[in-house]
């Protein structure tokens, strides 16, 4: 049997591009680990140098998925396994970086998400978290991010924007400076009066009173 050479090109092709944007995607969030633990290393350094009382922590949880806990709060880094392609009304897809080479458009993606600190120490699985922002790595490198104030207004260019150690410290400390001004507000009095029976009598650590920074606002009009 013989395969049609435009089935051919477009199935190793196509495999080839994706393989090397998920080469491209680890190798950046080895350097999103590697930055990330060296950076709350110097926490801990400035925490016991000036008789700080903060916790900060780095945890591993394999090859995908890394966390830091820092204050009250917690940043989850997660990288997808798969590859993804911008749709055709997006933004970047009207860029003359993605006009002169279609392929450029295919990512990997790196996710950041923020969680309160109590949310695990009390095993609270009904709390909420966030994603405050999510990076886009193509195979040559550059990047994009979507995300909340910090990250999504200051890493946009991805004709020119290309993954170091110098830009994914200032990622980093960017989601960092997000999460600390991020803060834990009360939800509307009308949405949180009624509880249940069951939910008093239970555990403290497991009432079904979900809580989040935001629970009860949308976080979408978070933007100023």
């Amino acid at each position: 049997m013989e395969l049609k050479e435009s089935l051919k090109n477009l199935v190793f092709d196509k495999s080839d591009l994706k393989q090397r944007v998920f080469a491209a995607t680890k190798e950046t969030f080895e350097l999103f680990r590697t930055i990330t633990r060296e950076l709350i290393s110097t926490f801990q350094e400035v925490n016991r140098s000036e008789g700080r009382n903060v916790a900060f922590e780095f945890t591993d949880h394999g090859d995908f998925e890394f966390e830091v806990k820092f204050a009250g709060d917690v940043l989850v880094f997660d990288m997808h396994t798969n590859v993804f392609e911008f749709s055709r009304d997006h933004q970047v897809m009207k860029s003359q970086y993605i006009r002169e080479d279609s392929r450029r458009s295919y990512c990997g993606v790196i996710r950041i998400y923020n969680f309160l600190a109590d949310s695990f120490t009390y095993h609270r699985d009904q709390d909420l978290g966030y994603m405050i922002g999510r990076v886009f790595v193509n195979c040559e490198k550059h990047y994009f991010i979507e995300g909340k104030r910090e990250l999504g207004m200051l890493y946009n260019n991805f004709n020119i924007a290309l993954i170091n150690s110098e830009s994914v410290q200032s990622i980093v400390e960017s989601a960092i400076e997000y999460t600390t001004n991020f803060d834990l507000l009360t939800p509307p009095y009308d949405e949180v009066k009624m509880v249940s029976v069951g939910e008093m009598r239970s555990d403290y650590d497991k009432k079904s009173m979900a809580t989040g920074k935001r629970l009860g606002f949308r976080f979408q009009a978070d933007t100023d």
